[in-house]
């Protein structure tokens, strides 16, 4: 039955070809439409850990909850311990402790609302591999006073690098502290949000600003983003006894989660329609074929075949036909994927960002299996009704085709 099946294909090379032509094209869009997803998750993802977020972030409990009111009552009070703990775990690149503050910039001029980080920039330096900086240079550790701002704060209050500008903040106690730091370089992230209101200096300078040695978060990297789940849980084994809330990095970037959802879907939808499109398409020509063979049927089933073994045959020629075109087309969608990553894809800034970006159709194998899964899909379903009809053809009438 099998090499009756394989070689019944070859019979008419015109419909096998416009078939398998069929089949290869919805492979191939597969291919590439679900390449291009993975690539725009991996390179948000990436972009997201390494503008700020980092792969896995500690806080005192009860921060993300109430932390907004009352930053000074949920800060680290021993951060140097808390780092000592984390960065012996296997995976664990650097460890790095942050202050947070908000307050007003000045230029001597005007006045601007900022967001503030205190944080350590050798470190930061190893994270901050997304983070471009567009005018200057980034912050050193031999910066005391230093200071690096976001691109709509250097616009908006026209600081260059090389100028000065004052921060004005309320210390936890409630006493009002101001101080006087340099800028050394204008950065930008993929956040043009966080861009317009950031300023980052030395740790040691924001704890001098607000008059404490706490810190509000650690930020943990990794050298494996694919580990994070398992350095998470040994963090929480470690940390959670000791009153201290442990988040990697997909519970804190919201916007990651969304767009990953919604472009999951739109892909399902995608590959929902080139199954339709395919079974439809196959599912006339063997239909075709069904008709010209009907002859050929009627002596099969004179002959003394029963029923279900022409259904067989009919289903296994359409199943070899979709492993066909499945091979085929998934060996030339790696090739053509592979000729559009060496070009590139020019992209604009996603929403909420001002950076684009170059993209590529990533190969992953849940996007081949699902290609070539989805042309074998289509083959058995178009020939499911073909098939049955065939079966049931009476002898007299079939063989009447044969005059």
């Amino acid at each position: 039955m099998f090499r009756l099946a394989f070689r019944n294909i070859f019979r008419n090379g015109l419909r096998t070809a416009l078939t398998l032509a069929a089949i290869v094209t919805g492979v191939i869009a597969i291919i590439i439409s679900g390449g291009f997803i993975e690539d725009v998750f991996v390179q948000l993802r990436e972009t997201t850990i390494h503008s700020r977020i980092g792969h896995v972030q500690i806080f005192r409990r009860g921060f993300n909850e109430y932390g907004r009111r009352e930053p000074a009552r949920y800060m680290i009070t021993q951060p140097k311990v808390v780092v000592d703990l984390v960065k012996s775990i296997p995976h664990v690149q650097a460890v790095m402790a942050r202050v947070n503050f908000s307050g007003l910039a000045n230029n001597s001029r005007a006045d601007l609302p900022i967001i503030g980080e205190g944080i350590e920039p050798g470190k930061e330096a190893q994270l901050g591999t997304a983070t471009t900086i567009v005018e200057g240079r980034s912050l050193q550790d031999s910066d005391a006073f230093g200071a690096v701002i976001g691109e709509g704060v250097a616009s908006a209050l026209h600081l260059p690098p090389g100028s000065f500008m004052t921060l004005m903040v309320n210390t936890p106690e409630g006493a009002l502290n101001t101080h006087e730091y340099e800028v050394v370089g204008v950065f930008r992230t993929f956040s043009k949000e966080y861009d317009d209101r950031a300023v980052r200096i030395p740790l040691s300078a924001a704890q001098e600003l607000l008059f404490t040695p706490s810190a509000h978060s650690i930020v943990v990297l990794l050298d494996d983003t694919g580990a994070t789940d398992a350095v998470t849980e040994i963090v929480r084994a470690r940390l959670g006894p000791l009153g201290y809330e442990v988040k990697p990095w997909q519970e804190l970037a919201d916007f990651y989660q969304k767009t990953e959802a919604l472009y999951r879907r739109q892909f399902g939808a995608l590959q929902a329609i080139i199954l339709v499109m395919l079974v439809l398409s196959v599912a006339s020509t063997i239909n075709m074929v069904i008709y010209e063979r009907t002859g050929e049927f009627g002596t099969l089933l004179a002959l003394g075949l029963r029923q279900r073994q022409i259904f067989k045959l009919v289903l296994l020629e359409n199943t070899l036909m979709g492993l066909l075109g499945s091979l085929l087309g998934v060996i030339l969608g790696i090739m053509l994927a592979s000729v559009i990553s060496a070009v590139g894809i020019a992209m604009p800034p996603p929403p909420g960002s001002s950076i684009g970006y170059t993209a590529t159709i990533r190969l992953v194998p849940w996007a081949l299996v699902a290609a070539a899964a989805t042309g074998i899909l289509a083959s058995v379903m178009a020939a499911v009704l073909p098939a049955r009809r065939a079966s049931r053809l009476q002898v007299v009438d079939a063989l009447r085709h044969n005059i």
